[in-house]
């Protein structure tokens, strides 16, 4: 579960104040997708120099704490529908909760789907001491030759949970954004499916839509 990793962030954070009143703060923009696909086949020392989370916030490796954790879990009928499979499908469920150091909050909410019979031809792919994995998702597809194609994402605001107000230490009737990412390759497949929870206080939505000229 990376805890080595986790440990060596919660030292860089030692003394950094409880960031009370001046949380963290991230832009997500829909550029990020091309910037990691153009990561994606890069040496493994070029990936592992920053991450998706360090170019939304602007903060160092070293100031963030990741934690990732995976289980076995069944599709039920959302998921199924989501991935074209069967109710019932094996699929590897993937936590993955990033903080900065001086604070006690994730800074979002992230759960990702696999095929488990897609991603277990690399058993890699299946183990979490293995993260934080240099270049994510799109790299580890690349391992097993899948290129994505496009994303389509699902934003929808609305109050959080009693759970998810307390992980993401949300003040009162502040909303969180619900996000759901499909990611499809080049055959129309959907290989991804992850529900995001963006807590309203702290991120910003940036959309880039590139228009044909006459």
């Amino acid at each position: 579960m990376a805890e080595a990793y986790e440990r060596s962030a919660d030292r860089a954070g030692d003394g950094a104040g409880d960031g009370a009143g001046d949380r963290a703060h991230a832009v997500r923009s829909n550029l990020r997708h091309q910037w990691e696909k153009d990561r994606a086949r890069a040496p493994r020392d070029e990936r592992a120099e920053t991450g998706a989370t360090e170019r939304d916030t602007g903060l160092e490796t070293e100031d963030l704490v990741f934690h990732a954790s995976y289980r076995e879990t069944k599709a039920d009928k959302d998921l199924a529908a989501a991935f074209g499979v069967d109710e019932g499908t094996a699929l590897v469920e993937r936590s993955y909760r990033t903080r900065y150091a001086a604070e006690t909050a994730p800074l979002t909410l992230v759960t990702s789907y696999l095929v488990r019979d897609v991603v277990a031809v690399n058993p890699d792919l299946l183990d979490d001491a293995n993260e934080p994995w240099p270049g994510g998702t799109q790299n580890q597809l690349h391992t097993l030759g899948i290129e994505i194609d496009r994303f389509e994402e699902h934003v929808t605001a609305r109050p959080p949970t009693p759970a998810e107000a307390a992980e993401l230490g949300l003040p009162p009737r502040m909303p969180v954004l619900a996000l759901r990412k499909l990611a499809y390759d080049t055959d129309d497949r959907v290989v991804e499916v992850s529900d995001i929870k963006l807590p309203g206080d702290r991120m910003e939505l940036v959309f880039t839509t590139r228009l044909n000229r006459w």
